[in-house]
């Protein structure tokens, strides 16, 4: 188990501080209706992080991941594609960086996140977790890691829920900072936000390029061993 757990931390701490739903968790802590919509969008992010990985452990484990102790030869390719489709998104990414003055764009729905209540909170978060390509990517990426060690079931899904609980840091932090701070959070919530969003090209750049040239590592030993 503790080689499972080792093969996903990395992809853990790229989801961890992948900066758009740290953005969205502060901006719902910072409307009338934080106590609810910041601890739900928490729920939402950790849900959609455990289908997806399940998805992928239950498919993993039908289509046989492990082969004598190796990772089988289909998740080999799947990691070489999984690799290369990060590293594109990588260069698309800092392509579509803001220049000189410009300002970063976000998402228009964070433009009327004073007006989202519980259960879109909920929704919010569970689709920045499964429809962002960025930490879909890099999630079945952990997943995949998991299933290739070959341990059983249970192992797997400590490893997995150890997966979810480090890779829901960057959004659990603010909501812990809110709750145990009151307004003392607020500063250091805008400035958190104000940071991120400034260096959100930056910081995915450089998280997709290390996880996309460690899956392609991966998947070229798998094939070669």
């Amino acid at each position: 188990m503790g080689q499972a757990i080792g093969q996903s931390l990395p992809f853990a701490v790229g989801v961890a501080i992948s900066p758009l739903p740290i953005i969205g968790v502060v901006l719902m802590l910072s409307t009338p209706r934080a106590r609810t919509t910041g601890p739900m969008f928490l729920v939402g992010w950790i849900a959609g992080l455990a289908v997806i990985g399940i998805a992928v452990l239950l498919i993993s484990s039908g289509a046989s991941a492990s082969s004598s102790g190796k990772p089988a030869t289909w998740v080999s390719i799947l990691k070489l594609a999984l690799g290369a489709l990060l590293l594109l998104v990588a260069v698309r990414q800092w392509r579509r960086r803001p220049q000189g003055d410009e300002q970063p764009e976000l998402p228009k729905w964070m433009a009327a996140i004073d007006r989202v209540g519980a259960v879109k909170a909920l929704g919010i978060g569970a689709l920045l977790a499964d429809v962002n390509p960025k930490n879909l990517l890099i999630t079945v990426g952990a997943a995949a890691a998991i299933a290739q060690v070959g341990v059983s079931a249970g192992d797997q899904a400590v490893a997995l829920a150890i997966f979810i609980a480090i890779a829901s840091l960057g959004v659990g932090a603010p909501v812990a900072m809110f709750f145990l701070l009151g307004e003392r959070a607020g500063k250091l919530l805008s400035e958190l936000k104000d940071w991120m969003t400034a260096h959100n090209a930056a910081i995915m750049t450089v998280l997709l390029l290390v996880i996309g040239v460690k899956l392609i590592g991966d998947g070229i030993s798998g094939l070669t061993s």
